[in-house]
């Protein structure tokens, strides 16, 4: 069991009680029973996290909606699940959901897991959104340097030419100038 798993399950288990409707959506290898935990009413929300964290991870997409939901859930433990899932769920709809998240002013105080998820994705909508989402953090006295850093760390991880701009600019802000200069080191040169 990998560690975001085995963290996933004891938080999880914490939550439900230990209770045997816990151990019995941890342990059933049946896809339906968990799909029929996203969608019927009455079950709690750490039934419907694991729910939806099991399904992705075996791929089924029947996850995604719940996945991005707790992808912007205000807790982070969850958003960190959510985007582990989502990251290994392959639906082509993530990338976009992701960027959506990460570009979303309104909610840029939960930004952190869904710029992660975009580096991790190396998608198309990856750089763009990164950049964006930077650009605004830059801003004199934004409070969510956490935010701007992991946009500085995923663009360096995605390499594209692209981000050196905004980079350049994070070279400003004592808190971002070491990440941006090591983000400026892993961008090929152009000739």
């Amino acid at each position: 069991m990998d560690e975001e798993l085995r963290s996933l399950t004891e938080r999880l288990r914490q939550e439900s009680g230990g209770v045997a409707p816990y151990e019995r959506l941890a342990s059933t290898g049946d896809l339906d029973e968990l799909a029929e935990v996203l969608t019927a009413p009455g079950h709690p929300l750490w039934a419907r996290e694991l729910a939806a964290f099991r399904l992705g991870l075996a791929g089924d997409r029947r996850a995604f909606e719940s996945l991005v939901l707790f992808l912007n859930h205000r807790d982070p433990p969850r958003c960190a699940s959510a985007a582990y899932a989502l990251a290994r769920l392959d639906d082509p709809r993530t990338a976009r959901a992701a960027a959506a998240l990460a570009t979303n002013e309104l909610r840029v105080a939960y930004a952190l897991h869904p710029v992660r998820l975009l580096a991790d994705l190396r998608a198309p909508e990856s750089v763009p959104a990164l950049i964006t989402t930077l650009e605004r953090r830059l801003r004199p006295h934004d409070p969510y340097r956490r935010v701007a850093l992991a946009c500085v760390q995923g663009l360096g991880e995605l390499g594209d030419p692209r981000a050196r701009p905004v980079l350049n600019d994070a070279l400003a802000h004592p808190a971002l100038a070491e990440a941006a200069v090591q983000a400026l080191g892993r961008i090929p040169r152009q000739r």
